[in-house]
């Protein structure tokens, strides 16, 4: 039996800078609540306020009602990118969703996680990259440090833990190899 006991008191992650000042971040916190997690439906508008907040965003990019991003300063986003209804993009660190790529409603790209086999249950922060093409899956979760390869597909409800790699479907919990992907005209 390990002598070891989580010990939440000792947490401590003054290492972590999200990026922006306090000031920022509070203006981002309503803005996010106003215009993203509400019903509010136009596309055009979130557009103008992630990129005035940092983010870099590609055109003809659709962002559903209800999503919530915790920094916009720490997201890339290319063009005709789709971001389905109530997904959330919990962005402690760089997340980039390339060119045609698809996340689905109710997916979780999660940028931050907690080492467990520490007592103070450090921070742990891990970039994620959704490339050209991929689709992440309705309530799918892609963990830190994952990068889903072009065109690859991680289904419903599925959970990446490792990289995906390009034209690839990967199914379950964590997601292994299904099949391989093929796009016709």
């Amino acid at each position: 039996m390990n002598a070891y006991k989580t010990d939440l008191s000792k947490f401590n992650n003054d290492w972590y800078k999200p990026g922006a000042n306090l000031v920022k971040r509070g203006f981002w916190y309503y803005t996010n609540i106003v215009f993203f997690k509400s019903s509010f439906p136009f596309y055009g508008i979130k557009r103008i306020l992630l990129k005035l907040f940092g983010a870099k965003i590609g055109k003809g990019v659709v962002i559903k009602p209800h999503v919530s991003i915790k920094y916009p300063w720490n997201l890339t986003v290319g063009n005709y990118v789709w971001i389905g209804e109530h997904a959330w993009i919990d962005n402690l660190g760089q997340i980039k969703l390339l060119d045609n790529s698809c996340i689905s409603q109710g997916a979780m790209l999660l940028c931050g996680n907690h080492n467990y086999k520490k007592s103070t249950f450090d921070l742990m922060v891990g970039n994620i990259t959704i490339e050209e093409g991929a689709w992440v899956g309705a309530q799918a979760v892609v963990c830190p440090g994952v990068r889903l390869g072009s065109h690859s597909i991680l289904t419903v409800g599925s959970v990446a833990t490792s990289s995906v790699p390009a034209f690839c479907i990967y199914q379950g919990n964590p997601a292994q190899k299904i099949r391989e992907r093929e796009i016709r005209s």
